[in-house]
């Protein structure tokens, strides 16, 4: 009998146990044909994607255009000096070869990217796993998507989720991979993709939040970059600063455990600030109204070309002169609007008591009026006389006390008007002087225009069109007809030096008056600016106190047919200015362009030159299209007037800003060689400085858009000629003193210049006085029906 510890091979019997380590039969078939089913749903799904894949493939877009990568490019419009002054197209983009496109650029996006890029195949099957135990884990991830996959989604699919779409972003990976090197296809990367503010590619991105070209970025910036591709708008360090340091600080950990960066750089990186570039930054180049002169100008010879073809203008704008320019304007106007009465608040808003909600109703009220430069937007919290405390969009609170209240004074007493009363709720602007004083103010209705041409070229240095191009698009410099007023004179007195006159020609400043027989409607009394008239005095000094009623009998003198016909010698418009006796005080019609133009002639000796803007136009290769580059010499065909009457005119004008009504050029600017003249308009409706340096000519014009008093103590001395001041202070930096060569045919008398055959006697001649010498007779009055206009002409 065998032992009962022997192992037993005896079938079970009825009623036994079975054994725990025996599986049973039908639990094996039930496992191996569920295997069978998996194995054929497994096989099933292969052969579909396969047959997906096969059909999929020959419908792939051709991506061999991507090898010789040409995106749509925008028009780009740089100073002559090469600062970007304006971008136009859907997209900001600068196409920055791989070479150049600095290794902490790469690194930073690679680190947060896809590490392994150079490692992989397309698809990196180590980062889809490393992504999805990090998604297990719930902790931050670079994602699974590779940077080509990135390529192939961005460039030739949409966003759409779908497992179509799935599929042809893998097979245009591999294919990318395929046809394409890894720098090829992280070229297209780094210039394709999309970083909020309009910008795509890494390179506009550098531009745009730093103002700086993508060569010169630093760790800190590279990494705050690199943080954009996954969410632009939840990322962008200008609206979400909080959230974009965070990713920022992250990036720059990826880069140090990557070995990109030791712990000494992740560390300055961390703690370098950011110094980003926003609308008000001081940085900016303002120059909207040069920038859409030239786009008009392209757009003409390139039509909707002119957005995608990357085209690159180089104009004759300095970059320094054009800041210069805009910031001499806009304090300009902002004096002015300091001395006018306080208008009100440009909104109200209800202020909920939740802070969330009044946060939001802030934020809104201040995304419906945004900042103008440095005139920002703010709504107040509570205003007393003594006190307003107003808030920013940023949450900045700010208490605004003592001067800084008194422009708005009127806004601040309680017998205000409801409309005008400086209240909780109230959306107002502010704005901080050099010295840190804060105070409120008000957009400006006022408008001006600023243009400085060197006259031996034409070449447009600077142009302002307007208080700012957001407010207002119309451009003053080129599209303002406007009355030139006493600025106007020097043309008259120009035509009169070839009659006979001299600077010493004594001419009498006494009341003139026409009565309705001479003027064929109401009698015309002109009247001197000041109501007083001094007796006679030179045409030279007559000129530096800008007296109308010398200047009306030089007219008379001269013959207003003659001198309208002699004004085109400068580039003015014969039917714009009526030949009338009016003429002499102005009452035509000038752009600024013009009157710099027409400057430019006396101060380059008397040849008129176009304005020159455009001087170069490239594609995105550098490949010259249009080559325009400014005149080496002037030549004889823009000789239209005599190099001795420049220079008498010039000689003139220096008087003006030597000791008449615009004495404060010399005195402030320290140099002689400055000549111009004021100009104000009848009823002071606009306000002028046109003058020159020899070799920069300037003018300034300031008014309303629709013609309306200034106000009676506004003139062109006052508004104007402080911004050519400012203006010149910088432009003549460094700049020599320079006056002209005596030409011949010119002489000096008594110690004044003047024409050699008009010297006798000392050119003292008579005109008005009663004891008239060698100066012309006045002209015949005009026919009746032709005077009956000059009352309308001089009102108007």
């Amino acid at each position: 009998m065998p032992s009962k510890d022997t192992p037993s091979s005896e079938k079970q019997r009825p009623g036994d146990v079975a054994s725990p380590s025996r599986v049973p039969s039908w639990l094996v078939k039930l496992a191996l044909w569920a295997m069978g089913i998996m194995a054929a749903g497994l096989a099933s799904i292969l052969l579909v994607v396969g047959v997906a894949m096969v059909v999929a493939y020959p419908n792939l877009p051709d991506i061999s255009d991507l090898a010789d990568y040409k995106p749509k490019l925008p028009l780009r419009i740089y100073t002559a000096d090469g600062v970007l002054m304006g971008e136009f197209g859907e997209e900001r983009r600068n196409l920055t070869p791989i070479k150049d496109i600095p290794q902490v650029m790469k690194n930073a996006v690679l680190s947060i990217e896809d590490n392994r890029f150079y490692q992989h195949g397309g698809l990196d099957y180590i980062g889809l796993l490393r992504a999805g135990l990090a998604n297990i884990g719930r902790a931050k991830s670079q994602g699974a998507s590779t940077i080509t996959m990135q390529v192939a989604r961005n460039v030739y699919l949409s966003s759409e989720k779908t497992f179509t779409r799935k599929i042809y972003e893998i097979l245009l990976t591999y294919k990318l991979e395929h046809l394409l090197t890894k720098d090829q296809i992280l070229e297209v990367y780094m210039n394709q993709i999309y970083l909020g503010n309009r910008a795509y590619g890494f390179a506009s991105a550098a531009e745009t939040y730093f103002g700086k070209p993508l060569k010169d970025i630093s760790i800190a910036e590279a990494a705050m970059l690199a943080g954009l591709p996954k969410a632009p708008s939840a990322y962008n360090p200008i609206s979400n600063p909080k959230r974009a340091r965070s990713r920022q600080l992250y990036i720059i950990e990826r880069m140090e455990d990557s070995k990109y960066i030791t712990a000494e750089q992740a560390k300055a990186a961390k703690a370098e600030p950011l110094n980003l570039r926003t609308s008000g930054d001081k940085r900016t180049l303002h120059a909207e109204y040069v920038a859409e002169t030239v786009r008009q100008m392209v757009f003409a010879q390139y039509g909707q070309d002119t957005y995608t073809r990357g085209l690159n203008v180089y104009t004759t704008v300095q970059s320094t002169e054009q800041m210069a320019a805009y910031k001499a304007l806009r304090q300009g106007i902002m004096d002015f609007e300091s001395r006018q009465i306080y208008r009100g608040p440009e909104k109200f808003v209800d202020l909920p008591t939740d802070p969330k909600k009044m946060e939001e109703a802030i934020d809104d009220a201040l995304d419906d009026h945004p900042d103008n430069g440095d005139v920002m937007s703010a709504v107040v919290l509570e205003a007393s006389p003594r006190k307003v405390v107003v808030v920013r969009q940023n949450g900045e609170q700010i208490s605004i006390t003592g001067d800084g209240l008194k422009p708005a004074q009127s806004g601040l007493s309680e017998k205000a008007p409801p409309a005008k009363q400086l209240r909780k709720g109230a959306v107002i602007r502010i704005t901080q002087t050099p010295k840190g004083l804060w105070m409120i103010t008000q957009l400006p209705e006022v408008e001006g225009a600023f243009v400085a041409i060197t006259p031996q070229t034409g070449a447009i240095r600077a142009l302002v069109g307007g208080f700012d191009y957001a407010k207002n698009k119309f451009n003053h410099v080129t599209q303002a007809w406007r009355q030139p007023g006493s600025s106007f004179k020097p043309f008259i007195y120009s035509a009169a030096l070839e009659k006979g006159f001299t600077p010493a020609t004594v001419v009498n400043d006494a009341p003139l008056f026409f009565d309705a027989g001479v003027t064929g409607g109401q009698p015309w009394e002109p009247k001197n600016y000041d109501g007083t008239f001094d007796g006679p005095m030179t045409l030279r000094r007559g000129l530096a106190k800008s007296k109308n009623m010398i200047s009306i009998r030089v007219l008379q003198a001269v013959g207003a047919r003659n001198a309208q016909e002699w004004i085109t010698r400068f580039g003015f418009d014969e039917d714009k200015h009526p030949a009338y006796l009016t003429m002499a005080l102005g009452a035509g019609s000038v752009t600024p362009m013009q009157m710099a133009t027409a400057y430019s002639v006396f101060a380059n000796g008397g040849y008129r030159m176009q304005p020159h803007l455009i001087t170069r136009i490239s594609d995105f290769k550098d490949r010259v299209l249009v080559d325009s580059p400014l005149p080496t010499q002037m030549t004889e065909e823009q000789h239209t007037l005599p190099e001795r009457n420049a220079f008498v005119m010039s000689s003139l004008l220096q008087e003006v800003t030597r000791s008449g009504t615009a004495a404060r050029a010399q005195a402030m600017l320290r140099r002689p060689d400055i000549y111009g003249k004021t100009g104000t308009t009848n009823d002071s409706m606009d306000a002028w400085f046109a003058g020159y340096q020899p070799h920069l000519a300037a003018v300034v014009w300031m008014g309303y858009d629709t013609p309306r008093k200034l106000g009676d103590r506004e003139t062109g001395g006052g508004l104007s000629l402080p911004v050519w001041i400012s203006f010149m202070e910088t432009a003549l930096r460094g700049t020599p003193v320079s006056e002209p060569p005596v030409p011949e045919g010119v002489v000096n008398v008594n110690g004044d210049w003047m024409f050699e055959e008009f010297a006798k006697g000392g050119g003292i001649s008579t005109l008005g006085t009663g004891n008239e010498g060698t100066a012309k007779a006045p002209a015949p009055a005009p026919p009746n029906e032709e005077k009956s206009k000059i009352l309308d002409l001089f009102r108007h």
